[in-house]
């Protein structure tokens, strides 16, 4: 059915441009290459449950590095994931392990709560300790390359975008499902068995689950691209832990470096950390970058969006710039929110990305 609404999601297979730009994605996507996060459970991890913080830090940093020298022989073609047995622990357990103590003194966003999350302490989040969902489905409406996707919501959110679309995801005013690590690999599987190309983690907000996501996929036993459809902010902790586990960094990129960040969604900072999360993203994996195009935003957000892309990323990263802003939620309570976006607007957006040289960007 997805072929006959999305005929592009066909025709972006043959697009060069966008291949090259997610090249592994497609391999991965193909089932020519592994996806992360299973080479990450064939590397061994030597350290016990008693280890304290910092040393497992250092020794995630150590292999991480091995992980992108393995990587590479995988791609390749000089080692293959048959050659490597399964160790007792692995790279990936170590990154369980680590995320399961930041639970404890939460600091998977840059708010960097504190709250003890085994205990029942509820931070700026309002997310617990037990993985809560709003619905799993196969999404026809993303980005092309990326579908049919197997999204996977989950409840809360790290901002609080008063213009949110999904705010009763994000702000809990929906009850949810609790899901244990293993009941999600099964949904993680199932939708690769019907014919999605790749396990879209979302919300809400993935971020405050990650713990939860690196305990489920220990359990799939598919090969499937694991996409991370992120509002970008997340702490150095989390991105660090998200290196060597995603293959797709699928990122909002929101605000400029003003101040309409910290007035629209409540995040201060967000330029500076925004922009390091696109970097390391770049650097660790692939990256789809999502600009949605504010009212009255064009000069003071979409301008430096765009040039910071153009110029720190490159001009062949894939962007999709997005006019669908509609008022939802609490968007009254910002002047130039209360409306729709005009038509100037909308061809102003183009013109900056075709003035900074964007060449694989989409609308």
């Amino acid at each position: 059915m997805w072929r006959i609404f999305r005929p592009d999601a066909l025709t972006v297979l043959e697009n060069p441009v966008v291949r090259k730009s997610l090249a592994r994605y497609f391999s991965v996507m193909e089932n020519e290459k592994p996806a992360k996060f299973m080479i990450a459970k064939l590397i061994p991890a030597d350290f016990e449950l008693d280890t304290p913080l910092e040393k497992l830090w250092h020794l995630h940093d150590k292999l991480t590095v091995i992980f992108r020298e393995i990587e590479r022989e995988i791609d390749s073609g000089e080692k293959s994931l048959e050659d490597m047995p399964y160790p007792e622990k692995s790279y990936l357990d170590l990154k369980i392990e680590i995320s399961k103590r930041i639970l404890s003194n939460c600091h998977f966003c840059v708010r960097r709560c504190g709250v003890n999350r085994l205990s029942g302490q509820l931070g700026f989040c309002k997310c617990g300790n037990k993985i809560t969902v709003s619905s799993i489905f196969e999404h026809i409406g993303e980005e092309p390359e990326l579908v049919p996707s197997g999204t996977i919501f989950t409840m809360g959110c790290t901002i609080r975008c008063k213009h949110c679309q999904n705010w009763t995801i994000s702000q809990w005013l929906e009850q949810g499902e609790v899901y244990t690590p293993e009941e999600l690999a099964k949904e993680v599987e199932g939708l690769r068995r019907s014919g999605c190309r790749n396990v879209n983690l979302v919300g809400g907000e993935p971020t405050p689950w990650l713990a939860h996501w690196l305990e489920t996929f220990k359990y799939v036993k598919v090969n499937v691209p694991i996409v991370w459809n992120s509002n970008s902010y997340y702490s150095i902790e989390t991105a660090k832990l998200l290196a060597g586990f995603v293959d797709i960094y699928l990122l909002d990129f929101k605000y400029g470096p003003g101040d309409c960040a910290d007035r629209i969604s409540e995040a201060p900072k967000y330029w500076d950390i925004c922009t390091f999360n696109h970097l390391m993203a770049k650097n660790y994996g692939e990256l789809i970058i999502r600009v949605l195009v504010l009212p009255n935003h064009l000069k003071c957000c979409t301008e430096h969006i765009l040039k910071w892309i153009a110029e720190n990323l490159g001009v062949e990263t894939r962007v999709n710039i997005m006019f669908q802003y509609r008022p939802e939620w609490r968007a009254y309570e910002i002047p130039e929110l209360r409306r729709r976006l005009t038509r100037d607007e909308i061809e102003e957006a183009i013109r900056l990305a075709r003035s900074v040289g964007l060449k694989n960007f989409i609308i």
